[in-house]
C-alpha cells in the first residue's frame, strides 16, 4: 500500500486546514457551542458549499464529490485540530453511508443530494449508550443492544401500509438538531425481533427532542423521544443487510474518529511545545530542561504512531478490502485516542496554572478524548474486538474476559487501569 497522498487528497487537507484557521479559532467554537444548535451553520454552509465536505465520499450521481472514504477520513484530521463542531460525523460518516447501501433509488434520489448540498443534517439513532456496539466495535453486533423486542430500546409496528415508532434514544450525536433521523428500532415483537432502520423527519409529529448536557460540548447530543410517530422503512427491511451495513460503516467511523483524534493530538502538542518555549523559569525558558523534553518526545512519537495507524486505516476503509478493513479501524481509533489522551493529559500539566483555566484550550482536548473513549470505546474493549476479528487468538485458549470487563466497567474511573492485549 502506497501510504503517500496523493495531489488531490494534499489540496482538500490545505484548502480545509486554511478554512478552519479563519473560521474556527478557540473563540469561535466556544460561542458555537453554546449556541441552541451546538455548532455554527455559517460555518457549516462553507464546508458544504465551498469544499463539499459532507459529499466527499458520495457517489457524483447523487451530488457528491465522488471521492472515498479514504478522502473524507484524512480530512477529518483536519476538523479534529480545531475540535470543529459541525454536523460532518453525525451526517456524513455515521447516516449518508447507510443511506447509500440501504437506501431505495427514491430515498437516495431524494436524500442524498441534500446532504451532499448541505441543506440537510442527519444523525443516527440507537437506544442507550450502544453506538459503538450497534457499530460491531466494541462487541459482536447481534441486534439485542435496540431493545431485544422487550420493553425498552425503541419498537416499530405496521400500521395500515406504513409503521410507528415508539421508545426513547438517548446520547444520539446531533440528534436535537438534525434535519432527518435514522432510527434503529425492532420489529417483529419477541418471537420474531428483528432490527430495521427507519427514517423520522426531524418535523414529525409525536417526536420529542431535548438537547443534553456533554461532558465534550463539541459534539453535541440529544436525547429523542418517540411517542407514536410515523417513520419510513429504510431500504427493502432485510434484517440481515441492515447489520451488515451497521458494521461496514463502523469500520469506516473508526477511522475517521481516529484521524480525527491524531489532528487533535497534534495540535495538543504544538500548543504544549509553544508553551514551553516561552514560558521561563529560573532564567530560561522550561523547554530546555530535559525532562520536559523527554515528556514531550514521548507524545510526539505515540502522535506519529497513532498517525501511521490511522492513515492506514483510511486507506483500508477507502480500498473495499474487507478482510483488512474489518479489524484495522477498531485498533487504529485505539491508539489514536490513547495518543489523545496522552496528549491533552500534559498539555494541561505543562501548561501549569494556565492548564486549568477555563479560558485555555487544553481542557477542550481533554474533554474530546474522555468524550470519544465514553462514545466509542472503552480502549481495551476496542483493542479485544480487533483481535477477536483478526483472529489474533485460537478460540480453545481464549479465557473468559467477561468477569475482567464487568469489573472494569463497575470500578471508579481514577482507578481504571489500561488493559494492554
Amino acid at each position: 500500500m502506497d501510504a503517500r497522498l496523493t495531489a488531490e487528497q494534499d489540496d482538500i487537507r490545505r484548502a480545509l486546514r486554511e478554512l478552519l484557521r479563519k473560521r474556527c479559532t478557540g473563540a469561535d467554537v466556544r460561542h458555537a457551542v453554546d449556541t441552541p444548535a451546538g455548532h455554527d451553520p455559517d460555518l457549516w454552509t462553507s464546508l458544504a458549499g465551498h469544499l463539499g465536505l459532507p459529499g466527499l465520499a458520495l457517489p457524483e450521481a447523487y451530488g457528491g464529490v465522488g471521492c472515498s472514504a479514504t478522502e473524507l477520513a484524512l480530512a477529518a484530521e483536519e476538523t479534529g485540530r480545531v475540535l470543529a463542531p459541525s454536523p460532518l460525523l453525525a451526517t456524513a460518516v455515521l447516516a449518508a453511508p447507510l443511506l447509500l447501501a440501504l437506501g431505495t433509488d427514491a430515498q437516495r434520489a431524494e436524500l442524498l443530494p441534500r446532504i451532499a448540498a448541505g441543506q440537510l443534517t442527519a444523525a443516527l439513532a440507537v437506544p442507550g449508550s450502544a453506538l459503538a456496539t450497534a457499530l460491531a466495535l466494541t462487541g459482536p453486533n447481534s441486534g439485542e443492544w435496540a431493545g431485544g423486542g422487550r420493553a425498552g430500546g425503541v419498537q416499530a409496528r405496521r400500521v395500515g401500509g406504513g409503521w410507528r415508532l415508539y421508545g426513547e434514544a438517548a446520547q444520539v450525536l446531533d440528534g436535537h438538531d438534525a434535519g432527518l433521523l435514522l432510527v434503529a428500532a425492532h420489529s417483529g415483537g419477541y418471537v420474531r425481533s428483528r432490527v430495521l432502520l427507519f427514517l423520522v423527519s426531524g418535523e414529525a409529529s409525536g417526536l420529542v427532542r431535548v438537547r443534553q448536557t456533554a461532558l465534550d460540548a463539541t459534539r453535541p447530543r440529544g436525547r429523542i423521544q418517540l411517542r407514536d410517530t410515523e417513520a419510513e422503512l429504510l431500504g427493502d427491511g432485510d434484517p440481515a443487510a441492515v447489520l451488515t451495513a451497521l458494521a461496514a460503516n463502523g469500520d469506516t467511523a473508526a477511522a475517521h474518529l481516529a484521524c480525527e483524534a491524531v489532528g487533535a493530538a497534534e495540535r495538543a502538542l504544538e500548543l504544549t511545545v509553544g508553551h514551553v518555549g516561552r514560558r521561563e523559569q529560573f532564567g530560561r525558558p522550561i523547554g530546555s530542561f530535559q525532562a520536559v523534553q523527554h515528556r514531550l518526545a514521548d507524545v510526539y512519537v505515540r502522535v506519529q504512531a497513532a498517525r501511521s495507524a490511522a492513515h492506514h486505516a483510511a486507506f483500508a476503509a477507502g480500498s473495499g478490502r474487507v478482510d483488512e478493513r474489518e479489524w484495522v479501524g477498531g485498533l487504529a481509533l485505539a491508539q489514536a485516542l490513547d495518543a489523545l489522551r496522552v496528549s491533552a493529559a500534559e498539555a494541561v500539566q505543562l501548561h501549569g496554572g494556565l492548564g486549568f483555566t477555563w479560558e485555555h484550550d487544553a481542557h477542550l482536548y481533554v474533554k474530546r478524548a474522555a468524550g470519544d473513549e465514553l462514545l466509542f470505546g472503552p480502549v481495551h474493549r476496542l483493542r479485544a474486538r480487533a483481535a477477536d476479528r483478526a483472529g489474533l487468538f485460537d478460540p480453545s485458549d481464549a479465557r473468559d474476559t467477561s468477569d475482567v470487563r464487568d469489573t472494569y466497567d463497575a470500578s471508579d474511573a481514577s482507578d481504571r487501569k489500561a488493559v494492554v492485549l
